[in-house]
């Protein structure tokens, strides 16, 4: 069957926002306990609810009950809001933000759960818990408490002891405060020792932190709190205690995030390569390395921002890769029989998958969304495979990215036409992009777009030098790596030099905003949930990053006129392409009002613009309509600006105030002029 000629952008394509919203979950932190696997998944068609499921023994199913919803707000970015162990799940509640604990009935059921920590005083006064760790010998929960009883500026941080059969009413006890923050409370093999991580204002977790151990007494507190001094001036990440009791981290002193111990009182390095075991400490419960004997340890890594499997021998420190299609692996468990995480490739949608150790056979628990039928068996035709580019950007730096061409059998473009580019930039900042299979990006590339999703300067997965690159430079170097990959592929002749659109989220946003704003290469900008006005940001982030920008851009108030350059808002008028802004109301990362407030000064200088906002939704949309509107809006949106009829039958938000406002400057490029 022959392909039909018709422009980019105006393929028909199966995978549509229906297709995507109906059959796609998102797929969180991993746990592991004995032969049970446990996860955390979001589904848009739950109202975004996240829920913890499992599977084992050849069963899978769904543990926590409706109304229940799995997720902490500890740090606003959350994360670490469950584990699994000793037959017992346990999970912070969003509406309350309560502790509770699963007790198992049998293979198939869990009790109904009771509540372990106390009821909110009011509405939004409450204490919050995330990175919870059984104690067994004291029957206890040890977990990172903040406390926002009494206000939301300071919510002071601690470790916390939280009894599985004590009084709810009562607060925990406080093991450990006095620190701005803690995360990854570990006890010891024997119960003794306890070790975690801190660290005060200004640092951030991915350029220092503290490694310390205490012993614990025998009424549970905590005695002769050491700070180890051969870890210091280190971004420490992951401590974990071997089977035989010694404490392992990793650490990026050598400039790679790699693995170390603690031994007689030292730090010995036990993984020498450069590569990176490890990712930023922006959610909480991420692990990149576990045990399967005191001799053994299973890991994952990065090598130019691709991610492999790999058993380590801790007596000859010989890394020996396990031959594996997966490149993003993240949340990886581990025991003496297998080891659990959530991974994905170019062919296999972000997973859970289970690797034997015995047999190195791998095995898919549950995709993030799995097809029926004749799609299932046609979506190679519809799949564009993801190229790993580097090009050159600003100062003579090397940027890195993954490059998806344009991609239908049924269809083909002109002759002689270009397509159409996206810029797709990721949030963080200081995440990665990866290349999983992932249906959003194959919505576009299925009709007819090429999408670059960049990896730009301050990304995680390149090395400590890469990740440094944003320090001071936070609206600098992201904004002219993403210009720098539209220009890359211009140059290389892949897409239309007239037809470049820029998109991202949270931090994405924010580059987005200022690429349109101080780079002439792009024609349309998507913004979602982004920044607008960095100087009024210095004051409304939340805690953890209140501080934030003191490394990315510069102190404040000492370096306000920096702020002012890096803020979009003050340089409107410079804006030559239409934009569009999303953005949630219950957002408290990002407040709406940045927004709001960028879209009011668009319109009064009768800018190209339109802004589209939910009622219902917080930082990162997660109910099935909104996404739907979101994406049917953003197709809507580029073929106004870049000239062609989508095939699909759309419902999107309303944005004729750009359609009035490119008619009345006769600017809509038409489609391969």
């Amino acid at each position: 069957m022959s392909a039909k000629q018709s422009p980019y952008g105006s393929w028909k394509s199966p995978i549509d926002s229906n297709l995507i919203v109906s059959n796609m979950v998102r797929i969180g932190k991993v746990c592991l306990d004995g032969d049970d696997a446990y996860w955390l998944e979001t589904r848009p068609e739950e109202a975004g609810r996240d829920m913890v499921c499992s599977a084992g023994k050849g069963r899978l199913c769904d543990i926590t009950p409706q109304p229940f919803n799995t997720r902490t707000r500890v740090h606003e970015f959350g994360g670490g809001g469950f584990t699994a162990a000793g037959g017992m799940v346990f999970f912070s509640n969003l509406l309350d933000q309560r502790v509770y604990v699963q007790k198992r009935q049998n293979s198939q059921q869990f009790d109904s759960p009771i509540p372990l920590t106390p009821e909110p005083s009011a509405p939004g006064r409450h204490l919050r818990f995330a990175d919870l760790a059984l104690d067994i010998n004291r029957n206890r929960l040890i977990a990172v408490q903040e406390d926002h009883r009494e206000t939301d500026d300071n919510s002071p941080a601690a470790i916390v002891s939280i009894p599985i059969d004590g009084d709810p009413s009562q607060a925990p006890q406080v093991l450990l405060s006095g620190s701005d923050f803690y995360t990854s409370p570990r006890v010891s093999p024997d119960g003794s020792k306890l070790a975690w991580l801190q660290w005060n204002h200004p640092d951030m977790p991915w350029y220092q932190t503290e490694l310390w151990i205490a012993d614990i007494a025998s009424d549970g507190t905590l005695k002769c709190q050491k700070r180890i001094e051969s870890a210091q001036n280190d971004a420490i990440t992951q401590p974990e205690w071997s089977p035989d009791g010694l404490l392992y981290f990793c650490s990026d002193r050598s400039g790679w995030w790699n693995i170390y111990r603690l031994k007689d009182e030292q730090t010995e390095r036990i993984m020498d390569a450069p590569v990176e075991c490890g990712v930023p400490h922006i959610y909480f419960g991420n692990t990149s390395y576990g045990f399967a004997s005191k001799d053994r340890i299973i890991c994952a890594f990065a090598e130019k921002g691709v991610w492999s499997i790999a058993e380590l021998d801790i007596g000859s420190g010989k890394l020996a890769r396990i031959d594996s299609k997966f490149q993003e692996i993240t949340f990886l468990k581990v025991n003496e029989k297998r080891a659990i995480f959530r991974g994905g490739s170019p062919s296999e949608p972000v997973s859970i998958v289970e690797l034997d150790l015995a047999t190195r056979e791998f095995n898919v628990l549950k995709r993030s969304f799995e097809l029926d039928g004749q799609l299932a068996k046609d979506l190679s035709r519809y799949l564009s495979q993801p190229e790993r580019v580097e090009f050159p950007s600003s100062n003579g730096r090397i940027a890195h990215a993954f490059y998806y061409p344009p991609s239908n059998a049924d269809f083909a473009a002109p002759e002689q036409e270009r397509p159409p580019l996206i810029v797709k930039i990721h949030g963080g900042p200081n995440n990665q992009a990866f290349n999983t299979l992932d249906l959003t990006t194959q919505y576009w590339t299925s009709r007819g777009f090429a999408v670059i999703d960049v990896n730009y300067g301050g990304s995680s997965g390149y090395g400590r030098e890469y990740r440094d690159r944003l320090r001071m430079n936070w609206g600098v170097v992201d904004n002219q790596d993403a210009a720098s990959a539209a220009q890359y592929l211009i140059e290389r002749g892949d897409v239309d030099p007239r037809r470049v659109a820029i998109t991202g989220m949270s931090a994405g946003g924010y580059a987005t905003i200022c690429s349109v704003t101080f780079h002439d290469i792009f024609a349309a900008g998507s913004a979602h949930f982004g920044i607008g006005d960095m100087e009024a940001m210095a004051g409304l982030f939340h805690k953890f990053q209140s501080r934030f920008l003191n490394t990315m851009i510069a102190p404040f108030p000492e370096g306000r006129d920096e702020y002012k350059k890096r803020s979009a808002i003050n340089f409107v008028e410079q804006i030559k392409c239409p934009i569009l802004l999303f953005h949630g109301a219950l957002d408290s990362i990002v407040p709406i009002s940045q927004s709001e407030l960028l879209f009011e000064k668009l319109e009064r200088l009768q800018k190209a613009a339109a802004i589209v906002t939910f009622a219902d939704e917080p930082h990162v949309f997660r109910k099935a309509e909104n996404i739907k509107l979101t994406m049917e809006t953003e197709l809507s949106f580029y073929g106004l600006v870049f000239g062609f009829s989508p095939a699909d039958t759309l419902r999107p938000a309303d944005i004729s105030k750009i359609r009035q406002c490119l008619e009345q400057r006769e600017k809509v490029p038409q489609a391969g002029s």
